[in-house]
């Protein structure tokens, strides 16, 4: 049998152990929320020893070079040694610059950092509270805005969100890894339809690329449709109102949940060249996708980031 190592401890694991789930159930706490390679929580970084690796692609090259694995897609196939993410070491320190609560439950959390982070609108970034991590969208916009700002859905119960509640301006997280995300906007879409389908804080990264469409001039028309609990929950009103009145190319829509299915039964694809980005609740992102393809719309033409309900 295999042995794992952690600074001075180490324990005998099957081979073939599932390498996050040999670390937690030890009681070495490694975050976690997706256990597929997406949200990039459980990062550890292998000092002695490789692990089976079941899915390397899900890592840029220069970190598996450096002997960062993601714990979920690991299989402890030989003696390992490994080292958990230390925010404190690993992570960038941010400040918490604003606290708003944009509807009953999504609080708007803003922070500020050291330094310029460069990312682009729809990608995302672990967020760390103490020894909670937890991956959420940037709603913000690169060289535009000065604070990186996230939204978080405060409507259920969960480790980070009942973390954040308790933030006060000034308080420091600690930033994990950037990731890449399925949601972008490429200036070749200038000119075609572009259509954003968001439920609940999936609006965040969708404001972000709308807001990177509009700065980048795109001159077809763009629809965006928000889908809600509730009327209460249908936050950034005044701003989409702002952005709607200054480009006539704009709509935006506002739906709550019992609408969603008829309203699906009547959406149809005017353009072949149209460009979908759904993000939010994997049923609503399903839901989305599915009708959009049946109406025509090419799988390449849809970029689809579906929200983790592990909290």
């Amino acid at each position: 049998m295999p042995e794992l190592r952690v600074a001075d401890r180490h324990w005998s694991v099957a081979d073939g152990a599932n390498l996050l789930d040999a670390l937690n159930q030890a009681g070495v706490a490694v975050p976690y929320s997706c256990r597929a390679g997406s949200c990039h929580a459980c990062l550890v970084h292998c000092v002695r020893g490789e692990p089976a690796d079941l899915k390397p692609e899900a890592l840029g090259r220069e970190q598996r070079e450096q002997g960062w694995r993601l714990a979920c897609q690991c299989q402890v196939v030989a003696d390992l040694q490994v080292e958990t993410f230390d925010p404190l070491r690993d992570g960038l320190p941010a400040e918490v610059a604003a606290l708003d609560w944009l509807s009953p439950g999504v609080l708007r959390l803003r922070l500020s950092v050291p330094r310029p982070l460069r990312y682009r609108a729809g990608q995302h970034v672990v967020l760390w509270a103490g020894g909670i991590a937890r991956p959420y969208s940037l709603a913000s916009l690169p060289d535009e805005d000065r604070f990186l700002e996230f939204h978080l859905d405060c409507a259920h119960p969960g480790e980070f969100v009942d973390a954040a509640r308790q933030f006060k301006v000034g308080d420091v997280v600690r930033l994990g890894e950037l990731r890449g995300g399925a949601l972008r906007y490429d200036p070749d879409w200038q000119e075609q339809p572009l259509w954003l389908l968001a439920s609940g804080t999936g609006l965040g990264p969708l404001y972000g690329v709308l807001r990177e469409a509009l700065r980048q001039d795109h001159q077809g028309p763009i629809r965006l449709v928000h889908v809600a609990r509730d009327q209460t929950e249908h936050y950034l009103r005044d701003e989409l109102q702002a952005l709607a009145g200054a480009c006539p190319q704009l709509v935006v829509e506002y739906l709550e949940r019992p609408q969603l299915p008829d309203y699906l039964l009547q959406m149809r694809i005017v353009s072949r060249q149209t460009h979908a980005l759904v993000c939010g609740h994997p049923d609503t992102v399903d839901a989305f996708a599915r009708r959009l393809f049946m109406a025509g719309l090419a799988r390449n033409q849809l970029l689809a980031d579906a929200f983790l309900t592990r909290s």
